[in-house]
């Protein structure tokens, strides 16, 4: 009996990659015509898509399978305006195929050399790009997983808990911090009660008086003060904690100073200028597969100290152990990540850099940046639209108040909007809730959008508000 059923030959492989590639392009040249959320429901979901596993094989038919799997997603066009989630950059995706095709385990240097060189590689440039030079780092799923080994890491540094168990020790944070911070308390046994969350300003930027004045308290007190965690970018709205004025009071207090710059901390590509302080952290979390818009999963961890790395990571059995000595070949990630199996995941982002080259990205996410700025001028002037907060970023968020509109229904004829607005497929957005205010969110993380896209978002809106009544 043959044990080679699964195997292709070149030739058999060749004919379905062409397939699929051809699936590919007509799904690529027909996006911006594409409805950006399906006409489908959960039941039409399960019917196409949750019966058994065959037992006999489908061979080529199977393809076919792709067509209803794109008809029945959402479509990233350039009026994709929900979440922060970068668009899914083409030739990216070329290099997501090769790295499954090669199907390396960039774990350690002898188990992938090309693929563990390009990622050290890679990492090297992001932090160079945004004035991290000299700072280490992997790759990650994406930003919660680079901000729960981040965590770990301060912990690690401040307050040792890997072989005792974890004591009991505080993190600080704003009251916009991203709940993967929360989360990541939660998992390394210190609880989401140790995390002090700090008022924020009128711009929803952490108040820098309150922070010290709640570290100050804490310590009076005997606690430990393990981290503070600031935001380059917060989701709901963009904000930029003053990260300099952050550094400061994390060193007077012998804390770990993270930034969760997953959302904003790439663009300091294109506007350093905001991001004064990024390279005074301990740790930052960016995430490429936002704003260098790779397709997921693609986030990254950069830290100042890789033995700060090893100390929280490091575990090595005897049988994955790196008996060579040699500064390259003797390097795991396995030393300094919570991971030991890990994807390629340099190679679409190394291909994706090297391909455009650094200013058609920073071009791009400037050109984000300044139609988000065209939104906010649109909405201010408009009578039936307000803001309901700064523009620092990407994000605007803002909301429908036609005239005469009793303030205490707001909330629900917004949400009723939203929903509608998703409903008709044109643009997408997502939404927020700012001090009790439900706000719809346009977030712009697209190299696809262009002005026109932007200018179909308040019409779309006033349209559906009609459909709505």
């Amino acid at each position: 009996m043959s044990h080679n059923r699964l195997e292709l030959s070149p030739e058999q492989f060749r004919a379905l990659a062409l397939d699929a590639v051809e699936q590919c392009c007509d799904y690529l040249a027909s996006l911006e015509n594409r409805a950006i959320f399906p006409k489908t429901s959960g039941n039409e979901s399960e019917r196409l898509f949750s019966g058994d596993w065959p037992e006999d094989p489908l061979g080529a038919e199977a393809l076919a399978g792709l067509r209803a799997v794109a008809e029945h997603s959402r479509a990233q066009n350039g009026r994709f305006f929900g979440y922060v989630l970068g668009s899914g950059e083409p030739v990216a995706a070329l290099g997501d195929l090769f790295a499954s095709v090669l199907n390396q385990n960039v774990t350690a240097w002898r188990s992938g050399p090309a693929a563990v060189t390009l990622e050290r590689t890679v990492v090297g440039w992001m932090g160079r790009a945004i004035g991290c030079a000299g700072f280490g780092g992997s790759l990650t799923g994406g930003g919660s997983s680079a901000n729960l080994m981040a965590l770990a890491m301060a912990r690690e540094a401040k307050l040792p808990a890997n072989e005792r168990g974890a004591q009991p020790g505080l993190f600080y944070a704003s009251t916009e911090v991203h709940m993967s911070i929360p989360k990541a308390l939660a998992l390394l046994g210190l609880g989401r009660q140790n995390l002090r969350l700090i008022p924020v300003d009128s711009s929803w930027r952490i108040r820098v008086d309150e922070l010290e004045q709640a570290i100050r308290s804490d310590v009076a007190a005997g606690r430990v003060p393990i981290g503070i965690v600031a935001s380059a970018g917060t989701v709901n709205t963009g904000a930029i904690d003053p990260l300099g004025e952050i550094a400061g009071i994390a060193r007077r207090h012998g804390a770990w100073f993270h930034i969760d710059g997953a959302y904003g901390a790439l663009a300091a590509i294109a506007a350093p200028e905001k991001f004064s302080g990024l390279a005074e952290a301990d740790s930052l979390s960016l995430d490429p597969h936002k704003w260098l818009y790779q397709p997921v999963d693609c986030g990254c961890l950069l830290y100042r100290d890789r033995e700060a790395a090893g100390r929280a990571f490091s575990h090595t059995g005897a049988y994955a152990q790196t008996l060579n000595q040699d500064p390259v070949e003797g390097f795991a990630f396995f030393d300094e990540s919570l991971e030991l199996s890990r994807r390629f995941r340099a190679l679409k982002l190394w291909l994706s850099l090297r391909y455009h080259g650094r200013e058609q990205f920073r071009a791009s996410i400037a050109g984000d940046l300044e139609l988000a700025r065209h939104l906010a001028k649109a909405i201010e002037p408009s009578g039936d639209f307000e803001l309901l907060a700064p523009v620092e970023l990407s994000a605007v968020c803002f909301r429908y108040r036609p005239a005469n509109t009793v303030p205490a229904n707001l909330n629900a004829l917004n949400q009723a909007v939203l929903r509608r607005v998703i409903a008709r497929g044109r643009v997408y957005l997502s939404n927020a809730l700012l001090r009790e205010q439900f706000a719809l969110r346009a977030c712009i993380v697209n190299h696809r959008t262009t002005q026109a896209d932007v200018d179909e978002v308040l019409p779309e809106i006033r349209v559906a508000a009609r459909d709505s009544q």
